[in-house]
């Protein structure tokens, strides 16, 4: 899709992280911005930066696990340009908690936010965009919808959904004109392993890498092959490519995840063989954070 002026991108969870580099991506594409998240400041500050870069911005202020909320973003996003060309379903939070210490109400709501919204927010848009015969829609999940982390089970579950939802959806969309695509990443350096509910999971995982040379010294097995660690804006400039050239299939933002969710898909055992040595140091790390809560 070539990027204009005329051309309108929304995206959900910008007022940090992914999302808010996304936006000051796009705004240097001086593209047509509707930006979304539930706080108000942040997403003003955001949209002003984009805005400062020549971009035309839409803030709205919304909790896409509402589905009245999701329902007007997309409302004012076309009564507001006429359009709809790319649709970015951003917005994401994770959790940390052991699978019998996740309760319904933190599992509800983990998967209000990474799955539920999908829905909430891409139905209408859909209307919208198989209108014009154009548009893609392009939802972040993250490797965790490819394979399995300890801990956050929520999680890599409602990530699991997510891929699921692009999968299905792009089997609907044959034929429209609009694309689809699942966007996995790995670690990205935000805030984002910090305020993941019921504690800090991207603490207990680089806890977790520390103690996992030990137990791989001990076991007489190699390190984990651990992606490395990204920026937002690395992942942004990434996305900014998926809408000039959609791709053929699923987008692996961290060089070797690609050939590791093959893996996983072939034999899982020998994927959690490699991984062995950070699972048991995460492992060690949450008993420890327990005994000590």
């Amino acid at each position: 899709m070539e990027l204009t002026p005329e051309t309108v991108v929304l995206i959900t969870g910008a007022s940090s992280g992914i999302g808010a580099a996304t936006a000051r991506r796009f705004a240097r594409e001086k593209v047509r911005l509707v930006l979304a998240a539930r706080r108000r400041e942040r997403l003003e500050a955001v949209a002003a930066e984009c805005r400062q870069v020549g971009a035309e911005v839409l803030a709205v202020p919304t909790d896409v696990t509402v589905p009245e909320q999701a329902q007007t973003l997309v409302r004012r996003a076309v009564e507001q340009f006429g359009r709809l060309d790319v649709l970015i379903n951003n917005a994401g939070r994770g959790n940390c908690a052991a699978v019998e210490e996740t309760t319904p109400e933190q599992l509800w709501r983990i998967f209000a936010v990474n799955a539920f919204a999908l829905w909430y927010v891409t139905a209408p848009a859909l209307p919208v965009m198989k209108a014009q015969g154009r548009g893609h829609i392009l939802v972040i999940a993250s490797v965790a919808g490819k394979w399995g982390y300890p801990y956050n089970s929520a999680y890599v579950a409602a990530k699991h959904a997510a891929v699921g939802f692009v999968a299905a959806l792009r089997t609907e969309l044959l034929g429209t004109g609009v694309e689809a695509t699942v966007v996995c990443p790995a670690a990205v350096d935000t805030e984002w392993g910090m305020v993941t509910e019921g504690g800090p999971l991207g603490a207990l995982f680089q806890e977790g890498v520390r103690h996992s040379k030990q137990v791989a010294h001990e076991l007489g097995l190699p390190l984990a092959p651990l992606p490395t660690i990204l920026t937002a804006e690395q992942v942004a400039e990434q996305l900014v490519d998926v809408v000039r050239r959609p791709p053929r299939g699923d987008v692996f933002t961290h060089p070797g995840t690609q050939e590791l969710a093959v893996l996983v898909a072939q034999d899982r055992r020998a994927f959690e063989e490699q991984m062995l040595p950070f699972y048991l140091g995460v492992q060690r790390v949450y008993s420890q954070w327990r005994q000590h809560a």
